[in-house]
């Protein structure tokens, strides 16, 4: 069983910047592919970036050059770095782990980009 808690998200301005954290209880984090998605209202939720338990990392088009995701295997943490943020990018943003069979999911934390 894994439990994921994220933090980091707020209310931000156009081309700031915000740091997303996911803390993971449980055991052999470090085997577990490692994700971030978002949900906008009124659509669907979408990738935002993985990374694998040998770091190989995938981006959504949208993010590419814009946000980096990292993962701190003693510290049972993944990041999400989102630079130049935009407006787009405003959305409830979740933590999601998957390995051994099994997927988890974080309650999320919003992100607001707004003037």
């Amino acid at each position: 069983q894994v439990q994921l808690g994220e933090s980091g998200g707020g209310l931000v301005q156009p081309g700031e910047s915000l740091r997303l954290s996911c803390a993971a209880s449980g055991r052999m984090f470090s085997i577990y592919t490692m994700g971030w998605y978002r949900q906008a209202q009124e659509k669907p939720r979408e990738l935002v970036a993985s990374i694998t338990m040998r770091r190989d990392t995938v981006y959504a088009e949208s993010v590419k050059g814009r946000f980096t995701i990292s993962r701190d295997n003693a510290q049972n943490t993944v990041y999400l770095q989102m630079n130049n943020l935009k407006v787009e990018d405003t959305a409830v943003y979740y933590c999601n782990a998957v390995g051994l069979g099994s997927t988890y999911w974080g309650q999320g934390t919003q992100v607001t980009v707004s003037s």
